[in-house]
Order: C-alpha cells, then sequence, then structure tokens
C-alpha cells in the first residue's frame, strides 16, 4: 500500500510572515521528502532499462517536478490568505491532466509500479481544483487505478492504491478546510481587536469630552465674572482668578486621569464642584446635603449625570435657580431656564446614555415650564 503524502502548514503569525522565507523552505523540504515513494517507479525503470526505462525515468522525474513546482506555487500564493487553487480552473485543469498522462506513461513504460502516482495526483486534484471538481477527478483517478490492478495482464489486485488515494484526498481537504477555518478566526480576532479599539477610542473621547465640557465651561464662566469685577471689586476679582488657576489645574488632572485609565468620580466631589460653579454662574443652587442613600454601584453614574446637567445647566439654560435632586434610584437635575433649549443630544447625553445603559438605566430628558430637567433612572 502507498504511504500518503502530507502537505505542510504552519499557521503563521505576523512575526513568522514577516520572516517567511524560513518556514517556506522547512515546508518545501518536507514537501519533497515525500517524493521518496516515487523511489519505486524509479528503480523499476532502471531495472527495466531500454528505451522503455530511459522514457519511465523521464516522466516520473517531470512528474515528481510538476508535483513539487505546484506545491511551491501554492504556498507562495497562499501564506496568510486562504487555501485555494493558485491558478486558475484552466490552468489547474491542466496540470491536473498533465500528471495524469505522465503517470499512464510510467504505468505503460514501467508497469504496476506506475500507479504510485496516482495518490499524488488526488494530492494535485486537491491542489489545483475547486472542492466538487477536486473530489470527483481523485475518485475517478483512484477507481481507474484500483480497475487497473484488476484488469490489466500481470497486474496483481492492490486495495492499497484504492485506500491510499481516497485517503490522501480526504487528508488534503481535511487539512485545506483546517487552514482557512484557521485564517477565518484569525481575521474575525483581528475586526474583534479592532472594533475593541474603536469602543476605546470611543470611550475614552466621551470621557474627555465629558471632563473638560464641565471643567472649561466653569473655567470660561469664572473668567467673565472675574473680567467683571477687576473695576468694581478687585479683591473678589483676584478670588475669582484664583478659583481659575485651581479649577484649570484640577482639569489638568481630571485629564491625566482620564489618561491613565483612572476615571472614576465621587458623587460627593461632584456636588462640591456644582455648587462652586453655579454659584460662579450666579445662579442660586438646591443641593442634596448628603449621598447616603445612593447605592455605591450607582455612584460614578450619577455623578456622571449631576456633571453632565450642570454643565448644560450653565452654558445653555438662562436659569437663575438649578436644583438637584438624589433617590436611591434615580438623580434628577432641573431649572427653570429656557427648556426645550437644553434638550438638544450631543457628545454628553450620548455619553451619559451609554453609562446609564451598562447599568439597567435610562436617561430621561423633559422641558417644563419654565425650565428643563435631566433625569437618570435606574430601576
Amino acid at each position: 500500500m502507498t504511504t500518503l503524502p502530507v502537505v505542510a502548514h504552519e499557521n503563521l503569525t505576523p512575526t513568522e510572515v514577516a520572516r517567511a522565507t524560513g518556514p517556506r523552505r522547512w515546508g518545501v523540504m518536507f514537501a519533497a521528502i515525500w517524493l521518496f515513494y516515487l523511489i519505486s517507479p524509479l528503480s523499476a525503470a532502471w531495472d527495466r532499462g531500454g528505451w522503455r526505462g530511459a522514457v519511465g525515468i523521464l516522466a516520473t522525474l517531470v512528474f515528481a517536478a510538476i508535483y513539487l513546482a505546484t506545491f511551491l506555487r501554492m504556498r507562495w500564493r497562499r501564506t496568510g490568505s486562504p487555501f485555494r487553487p493558485p491558478m486558475r480552473a484552466a490552468q489547474g485543469a491542466a496540470v491536473v491532466l498533465a500528471e495524469i498522462a505522465l503517470a499512464v506513461v510510467m504505468c505503460a513504460t514501467i508497469g504496476q509500479e506506475g500507479d504510485a502516482a496516482a495518490v499524488y495526483i488526488a494530492v494535485i486534484c486537491v491542489m489545483c481544483l475547486h472542492t466538487r471538481w477536486a473530489w470527483l477527478a481523485s475518485v475517478t483517478v483512484a477507481v481507474s487505478t484500483y480497475a487497473a490492478t484488476l484488469w490489466v495482464p500481470g497486474w496483481h489486485r492492490d486495495e492499497g492504491i484504492l485506500f491510499g488515494t481516497l485517503v490522501a484526498t480526504l487528508a488534503i481537504w481535511g487539512i485545506s478546510q483546517s487552514i482557512n477555518r484557521n485564517i477565518e478566526v484569525l481575521a474575525v480576532r483581528e475586526e474583534n481587536a479592532r472594533l475593541a479599539l474603536d469602543d476605546e477610542r470611543n470611550r475614552f473621547a466621551r470621557d474627555l469630552h465629558d471632563i473638560l465640557g464641565h471643567s472649561l465651561t466653569v473655567i470660561t464662566v469664572k473668567a467673565e465674572l472675574a473680567n467683571r469685577l477687576i473695576e468694581v471689586d478687585p479683591e473678589r476679582a483676584r478670588t475669582e482668578l484664583a478659583d481659575l488657576e485651581r479649577l484649570s489645574r484640577d482639569a489638568l488632572a481630571d485629564v491625566r486621569r482620564a489618561v491613565e485609565g483612572y476615571r472614576e468620580l465621587t458623587l460627593p466631589g461632584e456636588l462640591a464642584r456644582a455648587r462652586t460653579a453655579l454659584s460662579a454662574a450666579e445662579i442660586d443652587a438646591e443641593l442634596p446635603n448628603t449621598t447616603d442613600d445612593v447605592p455605591s454601584d450607582r455612584r460614578e453614574l450619577f455623578a456622571w449625570a449631576v456633571r453632565e446637567g450642570i454643565t448644560n445647566v450653565i452654558r445653555h439654560s438662562g436659569a437663575r435657580k438649578c436644583t438637584v435632586v438624589l433617590g436611591e434610584h434615580e438623580v434628577e437635575v432641573r431649572d427653570d431656564g429656557r427648556g426645550a433649549v437644553s434638550a438638544g443630544a450631543g457628545n454628553g447625553l450620548t455619553g451619559l446614555r451609554e453609562r446609564a445603559a451598562a447599568l439597567g438605566g435610562t436617561v430621561v430628558t423633559q422641558s417644563l415650564d419654565p425650565g428643563f430637567s435631566l433625569r437618570v433612572v435606574v430601576p
């Protein structure tokens, strides 16, 4: 029984692709080893001698050269890509027919030893033809070769050649499917990594917007107030300028924490900032004195809600009063300003909705008469 030739395959990583010369060289050597099984027909041709022996040797060597060249072309074309025919359908069919013709010449000049070529033809079929035609050609070659061992005078019955050819087809087809599945898995992993990177970029952009949007709004309001107070109340103007310096340092610290990945806010800290920011904007503030009723897993979300709500009140509302209401399941920021003007869905509200959704919560915006309300509710 003829032993099955195997096509080698390495699952190439990016590093291996960059250094593909080494793996390819070893793969070619591994493929060439399986040509060892053509020594038997070569030996038989040598022993036969005469013109038949010479033609048999030449046909065997050309057969081996085409097999190896086809494998090389497959390997050079396939590196990092799916297992598929390395040439057009007509070219692949021509290669298969050429190998079959050479195999017939081998059998005609050498004898039954030439039927060893059938296993290599099965491998060539899988490498050069699409799946349906590859299986049809391989089964035809296997059955025809086995039939020849039954009907050709002087040949002995050999079930091994039938088994070996079919197993060769199945093995190489299985290897091709495994290669394609591995490549698909790698492609999915790369796509998941790309999506995760995009999500991280979006998250970072959202957090940076929330952090700087609030801080720069307060800084702008205080700068305007300090500018108005320079002539009428220099002492308070200096106080506001000192607050400006402190706020800018805080904003820088917030950005650094965001870059480092430490973005957690504290609800008491946000309420304190809200009180300062509203005071600077000359908006009366009605804020809770304690956060004890808020569960710990919701405090960061509610802190973001307070930050977004207060920022919008200062920027857009024109309000004279702002109220923050805290509860176990919700937080509300409402004002007595222009109402619908604050209802636009910007990046801040989008980010807040994403954070709320992560905890199963919702963001509710509502125009009042007068004013506007922003609520985050977590069941």
